[in-house]
């Protein structure tokens, strides 16, 4: 009886343990048995990766499967994902490629938790609404997850605390801007979904916190964003958004797109940040096949946001340096600062200056 007694008091010391935030991995029936044992021994587990069990192996299916997908795992042996929900205090979830088909509540209804991660889940059905029931999320990142939908607005009412949010190749559509009074959020990136917005609408008060953004091409403005023509291009470049340019370029569609000449420097239809010690600018540039923001080797005359620093001031030599280097990549395009016409392109091509000698960096 004696021994009970201290078996007794163990286990419920066990319970009321919070256990070190080292990641728990269930990716296989062995770690899955483990999971169910923590389930009444140390229900104050923390951090939980859920990942693909062993093939023939799957978690029963939630509510309004994939038919296609329940047939063809109709005969696996099943294990129930719900057993998760006993872990309260849990504050990190991960889940990767984990054989869950249909919707799963459970999921979505920790209290505490800090920390979601859910990607390459190709059944697993869900809607951001669902998000409500985490009021304590700061970091969110959804990738290549086909059946998640739903709005950018319906993360507001996570507005106080969401620091991070990557969302990318899911059917999560809205304005990027419903998020700009969000004042923790440090990092947002929404590339391959169906954002919409115009990022001439960021006024300065508006992500007060952000350090990186990441936006698709259908925002006006951003990652790779084609201009359909070239009269609206110089009203996106502000100082305060310049450096959220990458890859922007002339649409093929647009009227003022044509075709380069044999044997001639390409049109500059992609458009560059240029930065010379603290003035920053930007130019209409030849596309470079390197990796995004290498620099081009033939531009149009800079489209200076900054005055020219004092000769006097620390970092004058540095700009001068650079400027040196700069005018060498001005060279066929010079005296234009945007793109010529395709009349004034072919007089180019025909003249003695399309003879170009290129000076590397």
């Amino acid at each position: 009886m004696h021994a009970r007694r201290v078996c007794t008091t163990w286990s419920d010391a066990a319970k009321k343990t919070i256990v070190p935030p080292s990641v728990f991995v269930v990716n296989n029936v062995r770690s899955y048995n483990a999971m169910r044992v923590m389930v009444t021994a140390l229900p104050n587990l923390q951090r939980l990766s859920i990942s693909c069990l062993e093939y023939g192996h799957k978690y029963v299916n939630g509510e309004d499967p994939d038919e296609r997908m329940a047939r063809h795992t109709a005969h696996w042996t099943t294990y129930d994902i719900d057993i998760i929900s006993s872990f309260r205090k849990l504050s990190g979830l991960v889940i990767y490629k984990a054989t869950l088909n249909g919707r799963f509540p459970a999921l979505f209804d920790f209290p505490h938790l800090q920390v979601l991660r859910i990607s390459k889940c190709t059944h697993l059905k869900w809607d951001l609404e669902m998000l409500e029931r985490l009021p304590f999320l700061k970091q969110l990142q959804l990738i290549d997850n086909p059946y998640l939908t739903g709005s950018l607005s319906d993360l507001r009412v996570l507005n106080g605390n969401l620091e991070l949010v990557q969302i990318r190749n899911c059917r999560v559509e809205g304005n990027f801007m419903d998020l700009a009074d969000f004042p923790r959020l440090k990092n947002l990136d929404l590339r391959r979904i169906r954002a919409t917005g115009d990022m001439r609408d960021i006024r300065g008060h508006d992500f007060p916190a952000l350090e990186k953004l990441s936006l698709p091409k259908s925002v006006v403005g951003g990652t790779k964003y084609e201009f359909q023509t070239l009269q609206r291009t110089p009203t996106l470049f502000e100082k305060d958004r310049l450096l959220r340019a990458f890859g922007w370029s002339l649409s093929q569609q647009s009227p003022d797109w044509y075709d380069s000449r044999r044997g001639s420097p390409q049109p500059p239809f992609s458009l560059q940040i240029i930065q010379a010690g603290s003035r920053l600018g930007w130019s209409w540039c030849v596309r470079t096949s390197g990796a995004l923001g290498q620099e081009s080797r033939s531009l149009c005359q800079i489209n200076w946001l900054d005055p020219e620093p004092r000769s006097d001031s620390s970092d004058y030599e540095a700009y001068v340096e650079k400027m040196q280097r700069i005018q060498h990549r001005i060279g066929f395009y010079r005296g234009y600062f945007q793109p010529p016409t395709a009349e004034e392109y072919r007089r180019l091509c025909r003249g003695p200056a399309s003879i170009i000698v290129f000076v590397d960096n």
